[in-house]
C-alpha cells in the first residue's frame, strides 16, 4: 500500500495548474521539496526546469526525468471530478497530470528523498529533472538539462505500466504547400487551382513507402489538416493550398530521408503536370517558456531503441526485479524527451514509470494509488544499482 506522504505529494502537484507555459509555480513547489527533502543542490535554469541532485560514490551520472507540463482540461464540464483536485477514490489518483506525468515525478522526488536521507550513498550522482514545454516540444528544453547534467543513462519516467520501455518511435510534423493562380470560380480555364493540385498530391503520398521495426512497430503518415487560401473561398479559386501530416518515424530515419520520400513519391504527378508547385517542408515554430526563454521549435523528434542486450538494460531489469516487481520489455508509442538524450545524442535511455499510455489526455485521467508505490520502490532500486559492474 502506498504511503500515505507519497500520495499526498502526486496530489498536490497535480492541484498545481502547470499547462505548458504556466509552469512556474510547480517548479518553485519541485525545486523547494527537493532541498527541504535534503537534495544536496536544487536549482531552475533559465527555461525554467528544476534540476535537483543526491551526490554518489563514483563519477558518473544517472538522470530522471519527468515533464512538469500537461495539456489542458478541455471541457471541464466533462470530467465526473475537479480536473485539478487530485482527489483519491476507489484506490485511484484523478486528475490532469495523474499518468502524464505527475504520479511518476512525485515517485521520483519521494525515492530522491529516501535516498538523500540514507546514510549510504548512491553508486552514482542522482539526478532527478522536472523539464518544461514537453508537451509542445519533445526534448527541447531537456536539451538544457543535458546540458549541465552530461549523464552517463537517462530514465525517461513517462507512462510505462511498471514495464521497462527501451525506445519509441520519433514523431515529424510535415507541411505540404502547393501554389496556383486565382481567378473567378466562374472562369477556372484561368487559374491554377491549388487546391486541386494538393488533393493530387495526397493522393500520390498515399504510395510512400513506410517501414516497420520489430520493437518499434510501424512508421506513420498520417494526415491531419487541409486548408486552402483565401479561405472562405467566395467564388474565389485558391492561390495556395496547405496540408499538415503526422509522420511517426522508426530509429534511423532522418529529416532528409523523410522529405526526400515525399518528393520520390510525387515525381512522377510533376512530369504528368508541369503547373503543378508543391513543396515539402519540417514545420517549425518560436516558443517561448514561463520565464521568457525562447528557442525555435523544429518539429522533428527522432526514434530510439537500446539493444535488448545491452548491459544497462540487463542491469535495470535485474534492479526493478529484486525490488520485486515483474517488468517486461517494450517501447513508447508515442514520443518523449528520450528524442532528446538518445534520438539525437546517443545516451542509453530507458523508460520506465506508473500507469498507462490510454490515460494521457483524458477525461477523468487517473493513475492506480498502488502503482505510485511500485513506481517509488522501481526509481529508489534504479538509484542504487551498480550499473558498472556489467559494463
Amino acid at each position: 500500500m502506498a504511503t500515505q506522504e507519497l500520495v499526498e505529494l502526486a496530489g498536490q502537484l497535480i492541484r498545481i495548474r502547470s499547462v505548458t507555459g504556466e509552469e512556474k509555480d510547480l517548479a518553485a513547489f519541485v525545486r523547494d521539496y527537493m532541498q527541504r527533502s535534503g537534495y544536496d543542490e536544487a536549482i531552475i535554469d533559465e527555461a525554467g526546469n528544476v534540476i535537483g541532485v543526491i551526490r554518489g560514490q563514483g563519477g558518473k551520472r544517472i538522470l530522471f526525468d519527468a515533464h512538469l507540463d500537461t495539456v489542458g482540461p478541455g471541457d471541464e464540464a466533462a470530467w465526473s471530478c475537479h480536473p485539478f483536485g487530485g482527489e483519491v477514490a476507489d484506490g485511484k489518483l484523478y486528475g490532469r497530470g495523474a499518468a502524464d506525468m505527475k504520479g511518476a515525478l512525485a515517485a521520483m522526488l519521494y525515492a530522491g528523498a529516501q535516498l538523500a536521507r540514507a546514510a549510504e550513498r548512491p553508486p552514482w550522482d542522482v539526478y532527478i529533472s522536472g523539464t518544461v514545454s514537453e508537451e509542445v516540444a519533445e526534448g527541447r528544453c531537456f536539451e538544457l538539462v543535458l546540458d549541465r547534467v552530461q549523464p552517463d543513462l537517462v530514465i525517461i519516467g513517462e507512462a510505462s505500466e511498471l514495464n521497462l520501455k527501451i525506445g519509441q518511435r520519433g514523431r515529424a510534423e510535415i507541411q505540404v504547400k502547393t501554389a496556383g493562380q486565382s481567378a473567378h470560380s466562374s472562369n477556372p480555364q484561368l487559374a491554377v487551382n491549388a487546391a486541386e493540385h494538393l488533393a493530387d498530391v495526397i493522393r500520390a503520398l498515399r504510395r510512400v513507402p513506410l517501414g516497420r521495426d520489430p520493437l518499434l512497430g510501424d512508421a506513420i503518415l498520417v494526415l491531419t489538416d487541409v486548408i486552402s487560401r483565401p479561405y472562405p473561398g467566395q467564388s474565389v479559386i485558391p492561390y495556395e493550398a496547405c496540408a499538415t501530416y503526422d509522420r511517426r518515424l522508426l530509429a534511423g530515419e532522418t529529416e532528409e530521408r523523410v522529405l526526400a520520400d515525399l518528393e520520390e513519391a510525387v515525381a512522377a504527378l510533376r512530369e504528368q503536370n508541369p503547373a503543378l508547385k508543391v513543396s515539402f517542408a519540417i514545420a517549425a515554430g518560436e516558443h517561448r517558456t514561463y520565464t521568457g526563454y525562447r528557442f525555435h521549435n523544429q518539429r522533428f523528434f527522432p526514434a530510439w531503441k537500446l539493444a535488448p542486450e545491452h548491459p544497462y538494460v540487463t542491469a535495470a531489469l535485474a534492479a526493478l526485479r529484486e525490488a520485486g516487481l515483474a517488468p517486461e520489455i517494450s517501447a513508447y508509442r508515442f514520443c518523449t524527451n528520450g528524442s532528446a538524450s538518445m534520438g539525437k545524442r546517443g545516451i542509453p535511455t530507458m523508460g520506465f514509470g506508473p500507469g498507462r499510455e490510454d490515460q494521457a489526455h483524458v477525461v477523468d485521467e487517473y493513475i492506480e494509488v498502488a502503482a505510485l508505490e511500485q513506481a517509488a520502490r522501481g526509481y529508489g532500486a534504479l538509484m542504487r544499482c551498480h550499473f558498472d559492474s556489467l559494463t
